[in-house]
């Protein structure tokens, strides 16, 4: 890696994989995470682009891992075969200059609809998260949730289950300045919970875009003296002749790191939409900003 990614102050992490998967041909209503059998060589792919572009941390393609999502494509049963699969294929990509975090996404219920029974989601979170330590994450990423008490019981099945660090990220799309999630908690609620939970980063990410994550940003910031992980979308989805297409670009997505900076990030990466020309951007932004 080029010495002076190793100095940056703050960590260049990866953009989308879903988009990118698709673009690489992954069928509507695929599970992209058989491909860490099926099509190891696509997934490679994804891991070897945000790498060449300058990522120094890649997320691996296990968002929907858990036994809970995956039953839902009768794949319960593989959970741990695929995300151990997804881990081994982001680590050969990321060789020893890359930081590898394991993506853990929702379970698709809520817990406080009674969807589904606590010790059953902890279970289910549990084993993906040791998935994916064995396959050799540095890390394991709670990310895009939306519900509060899910989020605290992925952060402690994966600190219970492991020995890696744990970063907790939420969606805060929703009332005033989009500082709470579409449940109604609260930044400063969520931060509070998460790091009791023992989250040793807390983050937002997925949502409205990087023009509306800099006010819940700033408010995380000042909710709690842990490193802030940011992962925001290229904007918003639009339905272009049957194609979800996402327009914002490389260069004005990467003109609002700066914003992100100011506000004291340790972070930066992109969640849907965002692809390896936004991470080339946003390393420019990054080492720009430091001189």
């Amino acid at each position: 890696m080029p010495s002076e990614q190793t100095e940056r102050k703050v960590t260049v992490t990866d953009g989308a994989w879903g988009t990118q998967l698709d673009a690489l041909g992954c069928p509507a209503g695929y599970c992209r995470e058989r491909w860490n059998i099926d099509r190891p060589d696509l997934v490679r792919q994804v891991a070897d682009s945000y790498v060449a572009a300058g990522s120094q941390a890649i997320l691996t393609n296990t968002f929907i891992g858990n036994r809970v999502m995956l039953a839902k494509h009768d794949l319960a049963d593989r959970a741990a075969e695929l995300c151990r699969a997804g881990a081994a294929i982001s680590r050969q990509a990321a060789g020893k200059g890359v930081r590898v975090f394991g993506s853990m996404g929702p379970s698709g219920e809520i817990v406080m609809m009674e969807q589904i029974d606590p010790q059953e989601l902890k279970d289910a979170f549990a084993e993906q998260a040791c998935a994916l330590a064995a396959g050799g994450v540095d890390a394991v990423l709670c990310e895009s949730m939306t519900e509060l008490a899910e989020a605290v019981i992925a952060v402690r099945a994966a600190k219970q289950h492991t020995n890696l660090p744990v970063v907790a990220s939420m969606v805060f799309d929703s009332g005033p300045d989009r500082c709470f999630t579409s449940m109604g908690d609260s930044v400063e609620k969520a931060a509070a919970a998460l790091a009791d939970a023992g989250a040793d980063v807390l983050g937002a990410n997925c949502g409205v875009g990087i023009d509306e994550v800099i006010t819940p940003v700033a408010e995380l910031r000042a909710s709690t003296d842990l490193p802030v992980w940011v992962k925001p979308n290229a904007g918003l989805p639009e339905l272009i002749e049957g194609n979800v297409v996402y327009k914002q670009a490389p260069k004005e997505f990467a003109a609002r790191v700066r914003d992100l900076l100011a506000i004291g990030i340790d972070y930066i990466g992109g969640c849907c939409g965002t692809t390896p020309d936004h991470f080339r951007a946003v390393v420019a932004a990054v080492d720009k900003s430091a001189n």
